[in-house]
């Protein structure tokens, strides 16, 4: 193989390099290599016995665990994907984004004065005026889920309108869903240019491809997919759209991860990783920031390059503040989303 574009960046520059104000190069996508492709194989025993090990090799407590779990708010996809969402309902998540965390638990920590926001807030393609309008002068980013979310079986033509309407509205970063049949069908040149036509309907906004690997049968499908989405210019792979019936675990994580290891000693280039469906604990949160640690190293928990799909995750985190802070679990009512 020869794809590699940009020279890896030496430990002593990498700091300076992939940090949250200084973002590596962005993915420019390469041609799609069969061979490689072909190449790819993933032990699922293997994979679960090292998932296995994540949750009890090391904890994080007392003043860590606060640092880490508020570093866990800054990695957030704050997310309203319901049937009923509306736009007061928007509204409620934008303001919840600005003000994850009750000012008194932030005070009480010893951390008032430091800005903890979500990354981005995720909605549907109609929202994205509204939480554009809600947000402006916060940096927080602006999601829209496009393509046909959840099922993406849609024209090709129909989903590109979409992500082009979605950017035309203001969304910084659009989360597309690939169509599942083309990997269960090992249809890779397929994959690759619908992948490839969604990046360049997206500009200047950074795609996040949703695989769906709950429904991809095998580790191996999901490791693949991950590398053709790669190839076709990805910014980050993400799990799941939470719909499925199976969605995050941390073995199908490492399946992903190992692949934007893979692809990044090759190229040169890092990718985004994104879990989402399920992650509803601060726990669970602690379990796959330890994962992407171990796998790819710290500078990796940064917004650029690891995300949460959450919706309910926030409200665990906090509760978990409060526990730190005053010894007692507050009642979930008392740190509403909307």
């Amino acid at each position: 193989m020869s794809l590699r574009v940009v020279d890896r960046p030496t430990d002593a520059s990498a700091s300076k390099s992939t940090g949250s104000l200084n973002p590596p190069e962005r993915n420019p996508g390469f041609p799609l290599d069969l061979d490689w492709v072909g190449r790819v194989r993933m032990n699922r025993s293997a994979l679960e016995r090292r998932a296995a090990t994540i949750g009890t090799r090391r904890t994080v407590k007392k003043d860590w665990q606060v640092a880490w779990l508020l570093r866990a708010i800054t990695l957030m996809d704050l997310t309203t994907l319901n049937s009923d969402d509306t736009s007061g309902r928007v509204e409620r998540l934008c303001a919840k984004a600005r003000h994850p965390v009750r000012q008194d638990i932030l005070d009480g920590l010893g951390v008032g004065d430091l800005k903890v926001t979500p990354a981005a807030v995720c909605v549907y393609h109609s929202f994205v005026k509204t939480a554009v309008d809600a947000l402006k002068g916060t940096g927080i980013n602006v999601a829209a889920v496009s393509t046909a979310f959840p099922h993406g079986l849609a024209p090709l033509s129909t989903r590109l309108a979409e992500i082009e309407a979605s950017v035309a509205d203001g969304a910084n970063e659009i989360d597309i869903v690939i169509e599942r049949g083309m990997v269960l069908r090992g249809d890779w040149q397929a994959l690759y240019d619908e992948v490839r036509a969604m990046r360049k309907a997206c500009g200047d906004a950074h795609i996040k491809t949703i695989l769906g690997t709950g429904e991809l049968a095998t580790q191996t499908n999901v490791a693949k997919a991950s590398l053709v989405c790669m190839l076709a210019g990805a910014d980050f792979i993400k799990t799941s759209t939470g719909k499925e019936k199976v969605n995050a675990n941390l073995q199908t994580s490492l399946s992903m991860v190992r692949m934007i290891r893979w692809f990044r000693d090759e190229t040169g280039i890092e990718i985004g990783y994104k879990p989402a469906g399920g992650i509803a604990a601060a726990k669970t949160a602690l379990d796959y920031m330890a994962l992407m640690k171990e796998e790819l190293g710290t500078h990796w928990l940064e917004p650029h390059l690891f995300r949460f799909g959450a919706s309910s995750l926030l409200t665990d985190i906090e509760r978990q503040l409060e526990h730190g802070l005053t010894g007692h679990y507050a009642a979930d009512y008392r740190m509403p989303m909307v």
